[in-house]
């Protein structure tokens, strides 16, 4: 278990950060970014979360959208999860080349099996694309988009080192990206909202 006593060590005030076991690098280190930018994503999420927890559950005239509690609850358990993930990814990208310690854990292939199930499933639900969407919504999906954008950073920066990173990391994010905007798709359908599309350039007036 991990025990945190303090948090403002002044470790960092040079410029340098520590990895896993005790490697010390700058704070540009290319290894830095990519868990910082997991992080990144990992908060994108929790606002995800947050948006769901107070999303309307009630239509104007008072009457319980009952349908819809659900629908928030199983988004909210996905997520979850993918949160504890992401922090296990982080902390492995932490680590330097073949330094992971033994007692980690560390993810495997299921985990991205799981996040494509979980697409085909929700996907089943909406219909298919007939243009590009346009990252916006209610607050819940514009929040996706965002944490889209940042998982496909993260997975960029990882590719980087794809020689120092285990593949099944950046399989992982690159699932995870998709994930976030058919899930997006699939809360905008089961809100009886609709997305809004791309209009070509030649089309727009």
């Amino acid at each position: 278990m991990v025990r945190i006593t303090k948090v403002h060590t002044g470790g960092g005030d040079g410029g340098e950060t520590s990895l896993v076991d005790g490697t010390r690098v700058g704070k540009e280190n290319p290894r830095v970014s990519i868990y910082g930018t997991i992080d990144e994503a990992n908060s994108s999420i929790g606002v995800v979360r947050m948006e769901l927890d107070r999303a309307p559950t009630h239509a104007p005239d008072g009457g319980l959208m009952a349908a819809l509690v659900p629908v928030y609850e199983r988004a909210d358990r996905m997520l979850g999860r993918i949160q504890q993930e992401l922090f296990d990814v982080g902390a492995e990208c932490a680590c330097p080349p073949g330094g992971v310690p033994a007692q980690m854990s560390i993810i495997g292939a299921d985990a991205g099996v799981r996040l494509v199930e979980e697409m085909d499933s929700m996907l089943e639900d909406v219909e298919p694309l007939q243009s590009f969407i346009l990252p916006t919504g209610n607050p819940a999906v514009a929040n996706l988009h965002m944490a889209r954008t940042i998982v496909r950073r993260a997975e960029r920066e990882a590719c980087k080192l794809r020689e120092e990173i285990r593949s099944e990391v950046i399989s992982y994010l690159n699932r995870l990206s998709d994930h976030c905007f058919v899930l997006g798709r699939w809360l905008t359908a089961k809100m009886g909202e609709d997305e809004t599309l791309w209009t070509p350039l030649g089309k727009r007036v």
